[in-house]
């Protein structure tokens, strides 16, 4: 985990210091038909959430259409790779971050791009940090309680996340952590696990602020700890992974906008 968080760190700094192509003269009048910004994940899950907390006023100050577009499956790399793929001229854009442009390079071989080399960096979104989300049918009120469960009930316990990416990362260092038999079951994304968690079909989920609080607030599901540095203003009384004895949990994941490497930096810009 530690390994991977310094990737990700490396990847912010390596993809921000890419150079952009010099301009063209498509570059000045720039844009001229409806932009697509590709989210790597279903609709509803976080990188979603923050493609579209940015579309709109993307769309207003460029006074021209931002769509999404979401291309998901295998944790994130088919989108990535669409983009990656497409041509450099400002159309086509990622929403990128942790996990396609981070964690893919030390989890898989032969991507067909490079996470780091194949983007040029456009903008940072946001940070996020994640929460270990309980359905309220676990008789657990506390991480503690959660572990005593799971040892006693080995097998039992199921938690969803698309594989490959910080989440799933995070459900098997909670294991690995606590010495407990968790199951993991595969999702495309966040979204559906959610939803399943919701349904009763699998017990837990490891997921961010921006897809969680609103459940966490409606009691729909138990928030059992988080992973951040300090407690949620949100969430007073839930408390952090470290107080209750996992450390070394990353603390937040990052999204920022990418386009395909060679985009001119007036399109950037």
């Amino acid at each position: 985990m530690k390994n991977v968080l310094k990737l990700a760190f490396t990847a912010i700094l390596t993809i921000a210091s890419i150079p952009t192509a010099s301009r063209s003269g498509h570059a000045e009048t720039y844009p001229e038909r409806p932009i697509r910004i590709v989210v790597p994940f279903p609709a509803g899950g976080p990188t979603d959430v923050a493609a579209r907390l940015i579309a709109r006023s993307l769309s207003s100050s460029l006074g021209q259409s931002v769509v999404i577009e979401n291309v998901s499956g295998a944790g994130g790399r088919i989108g990535a790779k669409a983009v990656a793929s497409a041509s450099s001229d400002g159309y086509t854009l990622l929403l990128g971050g942790t996990n396609v442009n981070a964690i893919t390079a030390s989890l898989y071989k032969n991507l067909g791009f490079d996470p780091i080399s194949s983007f040029a960096p456009v903008a940072a979104i946001c940070t996020d940090s994640m929460a270990l989300a309980l359905s309220p049918t676990v008789p657990a009120e506390t991480i503690h309680e959660l572990v005593a469960y799971a040892k006693n009930n080995p097998g039992k316990l199921r938690y969803g996340a698309p594989p490959g990416i910080y989440t799933h990362l995070a459900g098997e260092f909670f294991r690995v952590k606590t010495e407990t038999n968790i199951q993991f079951v595969p999702y495309k994304g966040a979204s559906p696990a959610i939803t399943d968690v919701l349904g009763g079909h699998i017990e837990m989920v490891f997921n961010n602020k921006s897809t969680l609080l609103a459940h966490f607030k409606e009691g729909k599901l138990r928030p059992l700890a988080v992973t951040s540095e300090v407690r949620w203003a949100e969430l007073p009384e839930t408390p952090t992974m470290k107080e209750v004895g996992v450390a070394g949990f990353p603390r937040e994941v990052w999204f920022g906008l990418l386009a395909p490497v060679g985009t001119s930096a007036t399109i950037i810009d």
